[in-house]
């Protein structure tokens, strides 16, 4: 007999997933994506586009075996700081090593040497040459890996729009009366964020029923071998929008892939941008058969698809596609829900079940 989730629930402890200002973050539709799956039956489960990790840890609290999997390098650090970590903490003393100056170390310079004006002050891209050099020195992986999400959460609390989009430092020094954002968010010195993000990941740590992993793949080479697959793909709005989280956040991909940034970087783009990759997924002529694609490698698995009433394909497409490898389909509605960022207020928040 399956165990509902209100009783797997209550026998999880207090461990609490850290805030999250990601676009597109499930948090806040977690409880509800839960429920949903609460009644089928699996044990080993793939978050294909695992993003912030939220249900990927969600189903760990479960007890559930977790394949967490994101194509973007600094994600996939995230997941095993969260995911795949059982009892790793960082320590007080491993704190203070990496807000620390060392005077026997020469640091390197790149963020402040290319990025000045951009999205930081001089002093702040100072502090980050430092800083993400000092955590590469730490010995252990999953405590370098709870580093470098405290330091990513760091960056994007102190962005305007939360997102490296375009150079706009100047939106958060200027001194005029503002109608969005945070000032004092933006204003808080580095050190005193991380700390703070280190406290929640810290406290989010916990020893899961099944051992848990990562991955940093494409989503169409990764092995088949899941009871359920959750997809959360990349959202096309009606208007041909698309959401590129490659785009967004290349300044934390560069900080996952600091000795090689200079090789990536688009020196023509003003803000200093990664170089684009192809994406299927952003691309409204060929999503399509992409998520034909997908759900044909993983048809001998539960489907499960977050979506958008307005997206592209349209829902209709996507069930007539669930409908070629499924024999049962279902689809519930959270009813509209608007997202940090997004100015649609009638789209709603989709989840198909094929089994």
């Amino acid at each position: 007999m399956l165990i509902t989730i209100e009783q797997n629930l209550n026998n999880i402890a207090t461990n609490k997933f850290p805030s999250t200002r990601y676009l597109g973050s499930k948090l806040k539709l977690i409880n509800w994506i839960i429920k949903h799956l609460s009644d089928l039956d699996f044990k080993s489960c793939l978050d294909a586009f695992g993003g912030t990790g939220v249900v990927s840890y969600s189903l760990k609290q479960l007890g559930k075996i977790v394949t967490y999997n994101d194509y973007l390098k600094f994600n996939y650090i995230i997941g095993k700081a969260l995911i795949e970590n059982d009892t790793k903490l960082l320590e007080s003393q491993e704190i203070e090593f990496i807000l620390t100056r060392h005077n026997a170390i020469k640091y390197p310079t790149f963020i402040a040497d290319n990025f000045e004006n951009i999205y930081f002050t001089q002093e702040e891209n100072s502090w980050l040459d430092q800083t993400i050099y000092n955590i590469s020195l730490l010995k252990d992986e999953l405590k370098k890996a709870i580093a470098f999400f405290a330091l990513c959460q760091a960056c994007i609390i102190k962005r305007p729009y939360n997102l490296f989009h375009r150079k706009n430092l100047y939106i958060r020094l200027s001194d005029v009366k503002r109608t969005f954002g945070n000032k004092t968010s933006w204003d808080r010195p580095f050190e005193e964020w991380f700390k703070h993000f280190v406290i929640e990941a810290n406290k989010a740590i916990f020893l899961g029923k099944e051992k848990c992993k990562v991955s940093n793949l494409d989503v169409f080479d990764l092995p088949t071998n899941y009871d359920l697959v959750y997809m959360d793909p990349p959202y096309i709005s009606s208007s041909g929008a698309a959401v590129d989280y490659h785009g967004f956040y290349h300044f934390l991909e560069g900080l996952a892939n600091y000795e090689q940034w200079n090789k990536l970087v688009d020196w023509k783009s003003k803000h200093h941008r990664i170089l684009p990759i192809a994406n299927v997924w952003t691309n409204k002529h060929l999503n399509l058969s992409a998520f034909d694609e997908l759900f044909r490698k993983f048809q001998d698995s539960i489907l499960v698809v977050s979506y958008r009433s307005d997206g592209i394909p349209k829902t209709n497409e996507i069930m007539d596609l669930l409908a070629k490898y499924k024999k049962h389909i279902s689809m519930f509605s959270y009813g509209k829900y608007q997202y940090v960022l997004s100015a649609n207020q009638k789209s709603k928040e989709i989840l198909f079940i094929a089994k």
